[in-house]
């Protein structure tokens, strides 16, 4: 019997604050009583039991009385009209920078108090806690995110394969960003051209919500803005020129912009109106000093990101201040070794792109030894992405070691490596500088026992544990240690007036006069 209207209100009081006692937010209250419409004040009664779980079906329909609404009224008590009832959603996806600019992304909020919900290339991460491993940047893990009771935002990596195959794994996101898109992958499932590809990635930005991040330097990601219903558009780029961005910039609307400044280069975000100095790219430890422009683009993106999901300036710069490229964050992406008196960069770089814009750090970085590469592609791969990739470090280096993945996808045991020398032969570079160890590890142990004091190994790799373990148990055999290499004269880029040199102290640097 549904006796709701009838219950006497000390009677109805008696039971909520049992409730409460327990500290329950929904419960029953088992009451006994010779009449419930009299106060139990008058004719006593007593509680014989509390119930966490309670049944629900004799109010919905009871055998006597007034139905009720209850799963109603409790949805309401969970999710107050108005209120965020689902997880807030940050999808991005693009050719290179994807997995980088993921945990940034979800370090920043992390920071910020989340317990963000995490899917990447090699690993499902709560809350910064490993769950599956794998190459989980499609459906079946963005469910796995979105399922979990203690994930309050999810960041998702979500990659062209699983499009592809499957889709996305949810209706919608809150904030979708495209990096980038450029030439991989191209001929596996169906997708032959850049221009399909772009349409595959577009997906991400089509369903964004709020705000759709775009890359303004790209132009195949430009195209997109038109796709998308987003309530914001926000552009991302590197050049404070750019037409486009400057008129979207006027009319008020949302841009990151990389700026050039007496201190170096500064992210600035655009929004209203108003301009927001965010942070020096030489503060952002996985820019190696502001000289990794790709990892400059991949920290506007997931300040773009954290900035459309309403994080506050403080809790983007702490982010980004706290977050680097050491193998313990960033596995696989630019993880530099400086401990054998000669600096050792590993990365995962496997397409153009990624491969070209190691080498313009490598550039950037100005190393005063040899030059060291050991290059590869993936066997998946067209002969012509081997030639582009070969193109990219063709002429920058000293020496070239050519390898293959351990897994050799189709291909045969020295068929990357012999079209990857042939390629680099067709760019010009001698023979005498090209070696071939077909296997990944041992072309690292060649390249690491070559190395000399101040030279520069660039490694690109497959088995990024094994090779990072690799490199940090090498032992140099008669090269200066780290703390050698470290006692450098200064040395930068100015003419120093006769009778005078360049000093350090804790003031900074100034000449002072020859003594």
């Amino acid at each position: 019997m549904d006796v709701t209207d009838i219950i006497h209100p000390d009677n109805k009081l008696m039971a909520e604050r049992a409730i409460m006692a327990v500290g329950l937010d929904l419960g029953a209250v088992d009451f006994l009583t010779s009449d419930i419409t009299q106060s139990y004040r008058d004719t006593g009664g007593a509680i014989c039991e509390i119930n966490a779980g309670p049944g629900l079906r004799m109010h919905i329909s009871p055998s006597e009385g007034k139905p009720r609404d209850v799963g109603g009224k409790v949805m309401e008590m969970l999710f107050p009209p108005g209120s965020q009832s689902r997880i807030p959603i940050a999808a991005l996806t693009g050719t290179n920078g994807k997995t980088t600019c993921s945990r940034m992304l979800a370090h920043i909020l992390k920071m910020a108090g989340h317990v963000v919900g995490q899917t990447s290339t090699d690993a499902v991460y709560i809350d910064g806690n490993v769950t599956v491993k794998g190459d989980m940047t499609g459906p079946v893990s963005a469910k796995m995110v979105l399922r979990d009771p203690t994930v309050d935002i999810a960041v998702l990596e979500t990659a062209r394969g699983g499009i592809v195959r499957s889709g996305l794994g949810y209706m919608y996101c809150d904030v979708g960003a495209v990096l980038n898109v450029t030439s991989d992958h191209l001929g596996l499932g169906g997708v032959d051209t850049v221009d399909e590809l772009a349409s595959v990635k577009r997906v991400v930005v089509e369903v964004a919500r709020d705000t759709a991040v775009l890359n303004a330097d790209n132009e195949h990601t430009l195209k997109m803005a038109s796709y998308t219903t987003a309530t914001h558009l926000m552009y991302v780029t590197r050049n404070p020129h750019h037409e486009l961005v400057r008129e979207h910039i006027r009319l008020g609307k949302r841009a990151i912009v990389l700026e050039e400044g007496l201190n170096g280069d500064q992210i600035v975000i655009y929004d209203n109106g108003t301009q927001i100095p965010l942070i020096w790219t030489h503060l952002i430890p996985a820019t190696i000093e502001g000289k990794a422009l790709h990892n400059v683009e991949n920290a506007m993106f997931a300040a773009a990101m954290a900035y459309a999901l309403g994080k506050t300036l403080d809790q983007i710069r702490n982010g980004l201040r706290t977050f680097d490229n050491t193998f313990f964050q960033s596995p696989g992406r630019m993880n530099v070794f400086d401990e054998h008196g000669f600096r050792v960069i590993l990365d995962y770089g496997h397409n153009e792109a990624a491969v070209g814009a190691m080498v313009d750090l490598v550039e950037r970085l100005k190393p005063r030894g040899k030059r060291i590469v050991c290059v590869t592609c993936p066997g998946d791969r067209r002969n012509e992405d081997v030639t582009a990739i070969a193109q990219k470090v063709a002429g920058k280096f000293d020496l070239y070691i050519c390898h293959r993945d351990d897994n050799l996808r189709g291909r045969g045991p020295t068929e990357i490596p012999d079209l990857m020398r042939e390629a680099l032969r067709g760019f010009g570079v001698p023979d005498d500088q090209i070696m071939i160890v077909p296997e990944e590890l041992a072309a690292l142990d060649t390249a690491l026992a070559l190395a000399r004091r101040e030279d520069l190994v660039l490694v690109f790799c497959d088995a990024i544990t094994a090779c990072w373990k690799k490199i940090i148990y090498f032992k140099p055999d008669g090269v200066a240690q780290a703390e050698e290499a470290a006692a450098r004269p200064l040395q930068i880029a100015f003419d120093v007036p006769e009778g005078f040199r360049l000093v350090t102290d804790e003031r900074g640097v100034m000449i002072a006069p020859v003594e």
